[in-house]
């Protein structure tokens, strides 16, 4: 938007002064600027000129809408100052003001948007909404299983993951597994246990003690081909979607990373141990991972800096060593001592005393 002042020597009417924009800019410019072309080409908008007389003279504003880039209306601005006459009467135009009125449209535009999203919490509930829809269309999946009405998904597949309770099963459907049956108790069921002769079951438990005291009974009493704990401390019933996954993905098969049997005593040792541990040491460095390992060395399971507490105490194969990258705090210790583990290598180690593990620093 072009701004200008003006002053005439006499009275005036505001169809005086657009004639004269029009008549004396005629041929200025060029044809490219010819300010009828333009306006006709809709690159100027409607001039409006404000007047009044005062004392006999004239004096006003001119407001000129441009749709030309910042030089061309800076050029037709300079030429509505060669005017000198308005009418009858001698008269002075002098350009006040060029401003950029969309910048002032964006800045409304964003102040406005801001405050109709204050207004639109009801968007996010409708998101919220949908989602729950989501979430229960797929609980309603929930079947009752067998004569002892045991709450399950779809069990139509050759794999089958068994839970601990309804609430375990509700979650997975919400995170869409759906081969899911849940033992409703701690005691397994004998529908489990027919499952067991036909399918494959994937046992799924808590990260605690019941959890792991849940496994031995159900590992006495059925046929299960895999383990999967949740992460320590948490039960599978408040599991995100991503813990999930990611608790199944490291399941134990039972007999070989997972054994019930086996003992700490069988545990022995060839070569220089802390040197190899120092090599197991170099394939984890910087990725702040642990390698839980046998009597010959070999990676019984890798698993993450906080799950490695709960692997250790709850490891039904004989651990020799454990090698962290990181600080091996005081739980990470007792869990080694507890379970019989013979070396704990660590970059640093935390203050227990009576420790039993051979602490190894790396």
């Amino acid at each position: 938007m072009v701004k200008a002042s003006f002053t005439a020597q006499g009275p005036l009417e505001k169809s005086d002064v657009i004639g004269a924009l029009f008549g004396q800019t005629e041929g200025l410019l060029g044809e490219a600027l010819e300010m009828r072309e333009l306006q006709k080409e809709g690159k100027i908008g409607r001039i409006e000129v404000e007047l009044e007389t005062v004392d006999g003279k004239s004096v006003g504003e001119i407001f000129l809408p441009s749709a030309l880039d910042k030089s061309e209306t800076t050029i037709v601005a300079a030429a509505l100052e060669t005017i000198d006459r308005v009418g009858p009467t001698e008269a002075e135009i002098k350009v006040t003001k060029i401003e950029d009125v969309r910048g002032e449209k964006r800045d409304y535009i964003l102040d406005r948007a801001k405050k109709l999203l204050e207004g639109l919490d009801g968007g996010s509930e409708f998101g919220e909404m949908s989602q729950s829809v989501k979430e229960e269309a797929r609980v309603q999946k929930i079947q009752d299983y067998g004569d002892e009405k045991l709450p399950a998904g779809d069990l139509s597949g050759d794999e089958v993951i068994v839970v601990e309770g309804r609430a375990d099963v509700v979650n997975l459907l919400k995170n869409r597994v759906n081969n899911v049956i849940g033992m409703d108790g701690a005691k397994l069921p004998k529908e489990i246990a027919k499952l067991g002769e036909e399918k494959e079951l994937t046992l799924f438990v808590d990260g605690d003690r019941g959890g792991a005291l849940i496994t031995k009974n159900v590992l006495a009493n059925a046929k299960v081909k895999y383990v999967a704990q949740a992460p320590d401390g948490k039960e599978v019933e408040e599991l995100t979607g991503k813990e999930i996954l990611l608790s199944l993905r490291r399941k134990t098969e039972v007999g070989k990373g997972y054994d019930d049997t086996a003992s700490s005593a069988e545990i022995t040792f060839d070569g220089d141990v802390k040197a190899k541990l120092r090599a197991k040491f170099s394939d984890i460095k910087g990725s702040g991972e642990a390698l839980l390992l046998d009597g010959a060395m070999d990676v019984i399971k890798k698993v993450g800096h906080r799950e490695v507490t709960r692997s250790v105490r709850n490891s039904r194969t004989g651990i020799a060593a454990v090698v962290l990258d990181g600080n091996a705090l005081g739980a990470i210790i007792k869990a080694c001592d507890e379970k019989g583990v013979a070396y704990l290598g660590a970059t640093n180690f935390a203050a227990v005393s009576g420790a039993k593990v051979e602490l190894v620093s790396l």
